[in-house]
């Protein structure tokens, strides 16, 4: 299952290519994001337009909840990074835990910040600029 951060669907709904069409083909396949994610792009909302826009994405979308199993698993990467001077902020040690938790892959522009994050799969999004397989580590 691949999962959207926050910062690929920002870029989806600025429709910056080609990251917007091939995340629309994705949501074809099954995209996903988590609670965290539709916090922030709620919360980011300006104005009436931008509502319905992230509305009709977040519509769109699967999105991943919050569990005790994602919760334990974010807490894990929270203190293995804060411990080892790496942190990674407590919104994206949520989003790690979540995609930990699912066993899914992160699609995300925030490569370096979440590959400090022992076990979690990747997206290279960039591969989407060249047609490359976008699987990464």
């Amino acid at each position: 299952m691949m999962v959207a951060d926050t910062d690929v669907l920002i870029d989806f709904l600025a429709g910056i290519e080609p990251i917007a069409s091939r995340v629309a083909e994705e949501i074809e396949s099954g995209l996903a994001t988590t609670a965290v994610s539709r916090f922030e792009l709620r919360a980011g909302v300006r104005g009436v337009a931008q509502d319905r826009a992230v509305t009709g994405l977040l519509d769109a979308l699967g999105v991943l909840s919050l569990d005790s199993a994602a919760a334990d698993a974010a807490a894990a990467v929270r203190r293995k990074l804060e411990r080892d001077g790496v942190g990674i902020g407590m919104a994206d040690s949520l989003i790690a835990g979540i995609v930990l938790a699912h066993g899914a892959t992160l699609l995300t522009r925030s490569r370096r910040h979440f590959a400090r994050v022992e076990g979690l799969r990747l997206a290279d999004w960039r591969a989407w600029q060249s047609d490359q397989p976008a699987l990464a580590r």
